[in-house]
């Protein structure tokens, strides 16, 4: 185990948690350099949209998975960054006036309408540029790692993963659904990048073969929870984005009511930690994590 790992690993849930996002704000500020031309409004939107505060459950999620896996090196913490980038862009897509039309993200007015939408669009696709080259430069991996973690980052970015969830949402969502729709769907827009990032975590740890399943499958849980939580927030005033932009739409809460989605949200959670049990012995930074995530409102 590198010095570093082993300094974070000596300090309580907090300051290891502290220790994490601080160097993924410090990587994501380095990987985004500022142009030092305010007329460059692509640079100046990308660091806007992918450096505004926020949970960073992605990258926190792969590197504290990588590093219960046994991981050292940075790698953990390139490639957590570069799925931010993904969802920062994912983002800045979602909330243009052709889907969901947002006003607010994190608080702040979002892309389109502080750049203008040919910016933002533009920036989308040069956040999802940076992230590949990102994937694609981690020097203390192996090139076949890489190809196979810059394919599991198309596949969830594309008709498997996010795209052909947003689609879905977008086209069917309107109309009367099932339940069995409405979680593939979610599957897609969330739990494809979950099982994506504890893949890559998974890759560059060498983990073993047994261990891949239940970590997919604590993923896919870990999905239909985040979907169902972010459902439910979509009434409260403060998110930092949009409230009610759910309205007429049809997901687990139209169809079921809070209660029911609130009970079935701690059982995917439940799962979720089950699934973890069965990789790692201590699991208490995870789930402690997860706890944070989660706790705010139920």
């Amino acid at each position: 185990m590198s010095t570093d790992s082993a300094a974070i690993l000596d300090l309580g849930f907090t300051e290891r948690l502290s220790v994490v996002r601080a160097a993924i704000e410090q990587r994501l500020d380095e990987l985004l350099p500022e142009s030092g031309n305010e007329r460059d409004l692509v640079a100046l939107a990308m660091r806007d949209s992918a450096l505004a505060p926020g949970k960073r459950m992605r990258p926190v999620l792969l590197m504290l998975i990588a590093q219960g896996l046994g991981h050292e090196g940075t790698a953990a913490l390139d490639l957590g960054c570069a799925v931010e980038l993904i969802h920062a862009a994912s983002l800045v897509l979602d909330d243009m006036p052709c889907m969901d039309n947002a006003s607010l993200r994190r608080g702040k007015p979002t892309v389109h309408l502080k750049f203008g939408e040919d910016v933002a669009i533009l920036t989308a696709v040069a956040l999802l540029s940076r992230a590949f080259g990102v994937i694609a430069s981690i020097a203390d991996l192996a090139p076949t790692i890489r190809t196979q973690l810059v394919e599991l980052a198309a596949n969830a970015v594309g008709m498997q993963g996010l795209v052909r969830g947003q689609f879905l949402d977008l086209r069917d969502g309107q109309h009367s659904r099932s339940a069995e729709d409405i979680a593939m769907t979610n599957d897609l827009k969330t739990g494809v990048l979950f099982g994506a990032i504890v893949d890559m975590a998974w890759l560059i740890s060498h983990g073993a073969e047994n261990a891949r399943a239940p970590l997919q499958n604590f993923a896919m849980e870990l999905g239909q929870a985040f979907q169902m939580y972010d459902d439910l927030c979509d009434g409260c005033s403060d998110t930092g984005k949009d409230s009610g932009k759910d309205l007429g739409k049809s997901t687990f809460v139209s169809v079921y009511g809070e209660e029911k989605v609130k009970a079935q949200l701690h059982l995917h959670l439940a799962n979720a930690e089950t699934h973890l049990r069965q990789v790692f012995n201590d699991v208490h930074m995870i789930e402690g994590f997860m706890a944070m995530v989660f706790k705010k409102r139920f």
